[in-house]
């Protein structure tokens, strides 16, 4: 997006690409249909040491702008939920539409290109490959983070950073599995599987969407939503049943006041193996009103402490990196370090589920491609 940007504005641009074709992550996004971006994009949406940074680009290259792009490659896509848009056909189709953009901006892309060298001598950035050497004025770092090795992630974004002297904010794994302690995984890695509405909260952070227990903890869209925003060795706080009252007819009289009435209520609101364990393992001591009230306290409120992330292996995204601070917000430069910007998830901005993370990276790219 930033070569396609910079392109049209007549300047030579050249993408200098690690692995041995473009877009891998794009490819294998949205389950290979790319949810590439999101209707309801706000900079609420995005998780930074600065919340305020975000907000200049998304405001300058929106969702309805790439929008545009994709109905103008005739590229058919639709709205799965809460905003979501994905492509009919193939994330392919997506990398194709970037491809032909950048032929048409005169962008040369050279791939297999693994950079060996960067350095800056008399103002001109000098970066050489194994078989090339490029000089230009200005350098874009579009990295991206340390998420999904196996496709090619590493630190190189960072390292390039430091480099130059630019601080990083810590880094951490973010929209990922989370991982019970041993004694919860005891109760239910046995339910690996099973997936249930939640509503998962952490600091004043809320998601209520599905939950899917995994044989070492716990996935799904809730859960990879808040993972972002936890952090060691807080709790999550799950409410399984949300919006429901479980023990209304026993303690209203119209159903019996037995473990057995509790659990066809249960059943009702969770799936049956899940309802049989939560009541196996929470069953009140007595059937009055203020024992059935605890009960159903504790489905609103389950108090799970995670033993730590899946890792960085199973994460859809990194959390922190280059320093906001140390950006300008309008053009992605370094301040430090004339003619250096760095775009897309390199940067200490992290989009939530749901295709914010790649309106950061064409909102981005834009803002740095339009300052070149």
């Amino acid at each position: 997006m930033c070569a396609i940007e910079a392109g049209r504005r007549g300047r030579r641009v050249c993408i200098v690409e690690r692995a041995e074709r473009i877009g891998k992550k794009i490819l294998i996004s949205g389950g290979g249909r790319c949810n590439f971006t999101n209707l309801h994009c706000t900079p609420e949406n995005f998780l930074s040491a600065n919340p305020h940074f975000a907000k200049s680009a998304l405001a300058r290259y929106t969702a309805a702008d790439f929008v545009a792009l994709v109905e103008k490659h005739r590229i058919r896509y639709h709205e799965k939920k809460l905003g979501q848009l994905f492509c009919d056909g193939s994330a392919r189709e997506i990398v194709a539409m970037l491809e032909e953009e950048c032929r048409a901006s005169g962008v040369s892309i050279f791939v297999k290109a693994q950079v060996e060298e960067i350095r800056k001598p008399e103002g001109l950035f000098t970066v050489r490959t194994q078989t090339d050497e490029f000089r230009a004025p200005a350098l874009v770092v579009a990295t991206g983070g340390l998420s999904i090795p196996k496709i090619g992630a590493t630190a190189f974004g960072y390292e390039v950073a430091r480099q130059f002297g630019v601080k990083i904010e810590e880094t951490r794994p973010g929209l990922v599995p989370l991982v019970m302690k041993e004694e919860d995984r005891a109760r239910y890695s046995d339910l690996t599987g099973i997936s249930t509405e939640v509503a998962a909260r952490c600091g004043n952070q809320e998601f209520r969407e599905k939950m899917l227990f995994t044989h070492r903890g716990v996935s799904g869209p809730a859960v990879l939503q808040i993972s972002s925003y936890w952090k060691m060795p807080e709790a999550i706080r799950l409410d399984i049943a949300p919006g429901c009252e479980v023990t209304k007819m026993l303690r209203e009289g119209k159903s019996e006041r037995s473990a057995s009435a509790l659990r066809a209520e249960l059943r009702k609101f969770l799936p049956q193996r899940f309802a049989d364990r939560w009541l196996e393992l929470h069953e009140p001591g007595s059937y009055t009103n203020a024992a059935l009230g605890k009960f159903e306290q504790e489905l609103h409120d389950w108090k799970l402490i995670p033993a730590g992330p899946e890792g960085l292996e199973k994460a859809e995204v990194t959390v922190g990196g280059v320093d906001t601070n140390e950006l300008s917000a309008k053009t992605m430069e370094s301040r430090r370090v004339a003619g250096l910007y760095f775009i897309g998830e390199v940067v200490d901005v992290t989009g939530q589920l749901g295709g914010f993370n790649f309106q950061w990276a064409w909102a981005s790219g834009a803002a740095a491609g339009r300052a070149l």
